[in-house]
C-alpha cells in the first residue's frame, strides 16, 4: 500500500503508480437498505493478501450510526492530485450516502485495518448551503478541498451540481459550480486541469429511481443522455454533449495521462461506450466506439435486454479499458492503444440474468451461441451480475463486486438479496489480453453477522485507478 512520505500522498505519475506495492486490504461499503434487515450500512475491510491467514475474509466492520443511508461510492481527502504537498496525507475516506444525503468521514490513518468514524455531515448542511442532495462521486482536489457530485435537490428532483468540503475541517463550504446554467441531472465526474475542463454525467431523477427501475420513467424524461463540460477555471457549465436520449451515461474516465484530451464514458441503458475528445476548435465531442447488442429474451421485464454497462475503468498505462455488463453478466477487456477503435481482447461471464437454468430464455443473440453457465466459485453460486470493478496498480488483477444499488438489486436479482453479494477476482493477461476467474478467491457477503449484505465499490488504502487524478 502506498505510504504518505516525503513527497505527499499518491504517486508522481500514473506509470509510477503501476510500480506501487500490491494491495493487501480493500474497503467496500456494505448496504442493508432494501434488504429487509434494519441494520446500518457499514464499511468492510477485506484482507486480499494471499500470504495472510485471513485471506478473503472481512477483518473489520465499521457500522454507520444510522439506517437506510445507501452508502455507494467513496473518495479520499487527498490523492495523487496533491502529490508534492508534504502537508497532505491520505488518511480520511469520504463516504457519501446516496439516499439519506449524509456524508461520513472515516479515519483510515490511525489504523488502516480498523477504520473509525471521524465525522458525520448531516444532510441539512448540504440542503441549506448548496440546495443539493443525493451525493455520489467524491474526488480530492489539488487545492486540498474535497468535491462531491450531487444527483438532485432536497425534494428528490433531478439537479446536477457539486459540493465543496474543507479538506481539514470537512465543513461544507458551498457549491463549486457558478453561473446561471445547471444540468438537469448529475452523477459522476472527472477533471483534467491541463485542458481546463471537468466532465460530468447523468443517471436519473432520484425520486424516480430510488426503489427500482420503471420503464415508463424513461419516456417521461427521468433518465439522462448527456455529458456536461465545465470550465475548470470559472466553474461554469459551457457545453453539453448528447450521447443518446435516455442512454444513462454513468462512469466517466479521462485517460490517466494528464496531458490527454480524451476519455471514455459508459452508457448503461444504451449499452454503449463513447469516446469523448477535444476538437480542433476547443469544443468537446463524443463518438460511439463500442456497442453491446441487446438480447431478445422471454421471462424478463422487457423483450430486449441491454447489457447495462454500469462501471468502466482504464488501466494506469492507458492501454486497456474494462467494463461490466450487469445484466448480461460479462466483464470485457478492450485494447485502447487506438482509442478511436477499441479492440475486444478479453471477456468472462461471472453471473448475470441470462445464465442457463434461470427464469430468462434468450431467443435471439448476436454474440453467443448458447446461454452461459452459472458462475460457481468455492461452492458458492454467484447471484447478481458483475458491477463495480477495481484494477490492481500493476494491472494483473481485477476485483469485481455484484451489487449495483439496493432498490435495483431487489428488482433484478432478488436471490442476491437473500444470499448476499460477493467479491471476485479476475486474473488479467496484460500482454495479449484475456480474463480468467480466480477460482481460489471469493468474499461471500452472504455470511455477514447481521445477515446478507450488498457490497459495492472497492477502494485501496493507497489509491487506485478510479480514485486518483494526476494534474
Amino acid at each position: 500500500m502506498a505510504k504518505c512520505g516525503a513527497c505527499g500522498p499518491g504517486y508522481k505519475t500514473p506509470l509510477e503508480a503501476m510500480k506501487g506495492p500490491r494491495e493487501e486490504i480493500v474497503y467496500l461499503p456494505c448496504i442493508y437498505r432494501s434488504t429487509g434487515i434494519q441494520k446500518p450500512d457499514y464499511l468492510a475491510t477485506v484482507d486480499v493478501d494471499p500470504k495472510s491467514r485471513t485471506y478473503c475474509q472481512v477483518i473489520h466492520r465499521l457500522p454507520m450510526p444510522n439506517v437506510n443511508d445507501e452508502l455507494h461510492h467513496s473518495g479520499w481527502n487527498a490523492c495523487s492530485s496533491c502529490f508534492g504537498d508534504t502537508t497532505k496525507k491520505r488518511n480520511r475516506l469520504i463516504l457519501p450516502s446516496l439516499i439519506s444525503s449524509r456524508i461520513y468521514v472515516v479515519d483510515t490513518g490511525t489504523d488502516q485495518r480498523a477504520p473509525q468514524l471521524h465525522k458525520v455531515i448531516e444532510p441539512v448542511e448540504m440542503y441549506w448551503k448548496c440546495n443539493l442532495a443525493n451525493p455520489h462521486t467524491s474526488h480530492c482536489l489539488g487545492t486540498g478541498e474535497i468535491m462531491i457530485s450531487a444527483m438532485g435537490d432536497p425534494s428528490g428532483n433531478g439537479k446536477g451540481g457539486f459540493v465543496l468540503l474543507d479538506g481539514e475541517t470537512f465543513e461544507v463550504k458551498g457549491n463549486w459550480e457558478r453561473g446561471a446554467r445547471a444540468p438537469p441531472l448529475g452523477y459522476d465526474f472527472w477533471y483534467q486541469p491541463r485542458h481546463n475542463v471537468l466532465m460530468s454525467t447523468e443517471w436519473g431523477v432520484p425520486k424516480a429511481l430510488a426503489y427500482g427501475f420503471n420503464p415508463a420513467d424513461v419516456e417521461k424524461g427521468c433518465y439522462g443522455g448527456n455529458i456536461h463540460v465545465w470550465d475548470w477555471t470559472t466553474h461554469e457549465l459551457i457545453q453539453s454533449v448528447n450521447v443518446g436520449a435516455n442512454s444513462i451515461p454513468l462512469e466517466i474516465r479521462f485517460l490517466h495521462n494528464p496531458d490527454a484530451s480524451e476519455g471514455f464514458v459508459g452508457c448503461a441503458l444504451s449499452s454503449a461506450v463513447h469516446r469523448f475528445y477535444k476538437t480542433a476548435d476547443g469544443t468537446w465531442a463524443a463518438e460511439k466506439v463500442i456497442q453491446v447488442p441487446k438480447k431478445k429474451v422471454k421471462g424478463w421485464l422487457l423483450e430486449d435486454m441491454p447489457g447495462l454497462i454500469t462501471d468502466i475503468l482504464i488501466s494506469l498505462d492507458d492501454r486497456f479499458l474494462y467494463f461490466s455488463n450487469w445484466l448480461h453478466g460479462d466483464i470485457r477487456q478492450y485494447d485502447i492503444s487506438n482509442p478511436q477503435k477499441p479492440k475486444l481482447v478479453g471477456q468472462v461471464f461471472v453471473g448475470g440474468s441470462i445464465v442457463k437454468g434461470g427464469p430468462v430464455t434468450v431467443v435471439e443473440d448476436q454474440e453467443l451461441e448458447c446461454q452461459p453457465d452459472a458462475c460457481v466459485i468455492k461452492g458458492k453460486r454467484v447471484h447478481g451480475g458483475p458491477q463495480m470493478i477495481q484494477l490492481s496498480l500493476d494491472g494483473t488483477r481485477l476485483y469485481v463486486s455484484t451489487s449495483l444499488f439496493s432498490g435495483w438489486d431487489k428488482q433484478f436479482y432478488p436471490d442476491m438479496i437473500k444470499e448476499g453479494s460477493v467479491m471476485m477476482q479476475i486474473d488479467v493477461n496484460t500482454e495479449k489480453g484475456g480474463l480468467k476467474v480466480n477460482e481460489k478467491f471469493l468474499v461471500d457477503f452472504g455470511k455477514e453477522p447481521d445477515g446478507p449484505a450488498l457490497a459495492h465499490e472497492i477502494r485501496y488504502p493507497g489509491g487506485d485507478t478510479t480514485s486518483d487524478i494526476w494534474i
